[in-house]
């Protein structure tokens, strides 16, 4: 019997998969928090050279701090003082003339840097002066978180198809809460790097178990619901961030408060359920029954139980073998351009907290449209259509000047929804790729390659000392390229989840006819 006859039977949509959604959303709305932290955590405020180390003892010390600036930095053709670079000595001779490197020697900053503190109280920058020559490790902090969810992803993928999801679920919400207050404490950057290195690894287990968690409880008609959903919980933390972000100016409390949701999910982890389906297909009949009474009494189908414990005993141990349907460079482009542009919401000429506020409230109509989407047109095209127009987006922003920044930010805005709309399309889809046997470590793997993308997405801003629209390029090419290769893969949408790998390997046409049965059954039992 599979498990999908099962729910059809209980109620694949009932109140036990709605709380298990709303449990689940303390947990997930720490995602975009630190996913996206380093908007604010790193940010590099307006920063000059500390022209403390001119003062000569006599004339400088009286100068005002504006006349300091003008003797002691040079200025660009804005007229704006140099972020890196100051002179040698003293230059009086700009007291009464304009500022110029014409006839200067001017060197690195001496002194360290004086900081604009208007906006940050303290970033990451301001903490251990990453700016100019140290710039690059600034970036690197997000590479090093993504690189430990790249490696959280299958290393989590894998216990949890071994020991379950229930058990890993709570394992990653304590471990991200310790490894994130170790990070908010942390006296290096070193320390610091390496604690969100462990972060990130933590965080990557309840990306993706929780997913699977919830799609393996669902019905085959509404798991479209049901990812589309789940997703508004990433939405909701990008407002939490926002908002936090707003009030928590500095980076060390920042962090705390970002991740104290986990707290409540620790409390409320104790009603979260195994998946059954899970329980199933490891020969764990028992405790697969014990969750799907539970299941079948809370959405009030007590009475199919009966047939259901005389077919429970049917044999589900098959051998473990690995899908060899795989999504992999498709989930790179999706991740790849979708943090080229959340993770650079400098570059439009807004206020940080004003950008980022525009692209998580327009995920929210995005996400009702991918629903409707979804139903009509299907995973592979939903997801191929979503990438190649964000690489259409990318593309048009390429040819827009900086100057028109309303232009820029709408276009971009567009871009980031669109993008938004590919990852969502994406973690519904690779889940349901994947049989029930390998699908925690099918999507664990798939996350690997994600992340990966996304590991390098905050270094390809740095090409733009090569060439300013590189960037952009970079992203569009992926995006389009990946987009493309999108079309390749098969289609879910209405299918029955495969439970081993010999569900994948059945003729279309079997499957086809099976899951028409299984839909005009369930049907049937609603009309009842």
């Amino acid at each position: 019997m599979k498990f999908d006859n099962i729910l059809s039977d209980i109620n694949g949509f009932g109140k036990f998969q709605i709380r298990l959604m709303l449990i689940q959303i303390f947990g997930r709305m720490c995602l975009p928090c630190h996913f996206l932290l380093n908007n604010f955590m790193a940010a590099v405020p307006s920063h000059h050279c500390d022209v403390s180390g001119l003062d000569d003892g006599h004339f400088f010390g009286n100068l005002t701090l504006q006349q300091k600036h003008s003797v002691g930095i040079p200025k660009g053709q804005d007229g704006t003082l140099s972020p890196c670079r100051m002179f040698a000595e003293p230059q009086y001779q700009y007291l009464s003339a304009s500022n110029s490197t014409d006839d200067a020697f001017t060197v690195p900053c001496r002194n360290g840097w004086t900081y604009d503190n208007s906006t940050f109280k303290s970033t990451l920058a301001t903490e251990w002066d990453l700016v100019c020559s140290r710039k690059g490790m600034n970036q690197a902090t997000a590479t090093i978180f993504f690189i430990g969810v790249m490696i959280g992803g299958p290393l989590f993928g894998f216990l949890s198809d071994r020991f379950g999801r229930r058990p890993l679920l709570l394992v990653s919400y304590l471990s991200s809460m310790t490894f994130s207050v170790l990070s908010a404490f942390s006296t290096t950057y070193v320390l610091f790097a390496i604690m969100r290195l462990f972060t990130g690894m933590s965080l990557a287990g309840i990306s993706i178990i929780s997913i699977v968690l919830n799609v393996e409880w669902f019905g085959i008609e509404h798991r479209t619901f049901c990812g589309v959903i789940i997703s508004l919980d990433w939405t909701i933390g990008n407002w939490l961030l926002v908002g936090i972000a707003y009030f928590v100016t500095d980076w060390r409390m920042l962090v705390l408060a970002v991740t104290s949701p986990l707290i409540a999910a620790v409390l409320v982890w104790r009603w979260i359920p195994e998946s059954a389906r899970w329980l199933m297909t490891n020969g764990k009949v028992n405790a697969a029954h014990y969750y799907i009474t539970q299941c079948a009494v809370m959405n009030n189908r007590s009475t199919s139980m009966k047939l259901i414990i005389l077919l429970l005993s049917l044999n589900f141990f098959q051998r473990y073998i690995y899908c060899k349907k795989l999504c992999f460079l498709s989930r790179f482009g999706v991740a790849f351009t979708y943090y080229g542009i959340s993770l650079n919401i400098t570059g439009f000429g807004l206020n940080p907290y004003l950008t980022q506020l525009m692209f998580a409230s327009i995920e929210v109509p995005m996400k009702i449209g991918v629903y409707f989407c979804l139903e009509k047109l299907g995973r592979k095209l939903g997801n191929a259509g979503a990438l190649l127009s964000t690489g259409l987006c990318l593309f048009i922003n390429i040819f827009i000047t900086q100057d028109k920044w309303v232009a820029r930010t709408t276009v971009a805005v567009l871009g980031k929804a669109l993008s938004e709309a590919a990852f969502t399309i994406m973690y519904l889809y690779t889940t349901e790729l994947y049989p029930t046997v390998v699908r925690q470590n099918g999507v664990g793997y798939t996350a690997l390659v994600a992340r990966l993308g996304v590991s390098v997405s905050p270094l390809i801003m740095l090409l733009e000392d090569v060439w300013h629209l590189l960037p952009a390029v970079s992203y569009c090419a992926v995006a389009l390229v990946c987009g493309s290769v999108a079309l390749l893969l098969p289609e879910t949408l209405n299918t029955r989840l495969p439970e081993f790998i010999e569900d994948i390997e059945k003729p279309k046409r079997q499957q086809v006819l099976e899951e028409e049965a299984l839909v005009k059954s369930s049907r049937m039992k609603e009309i009842d």
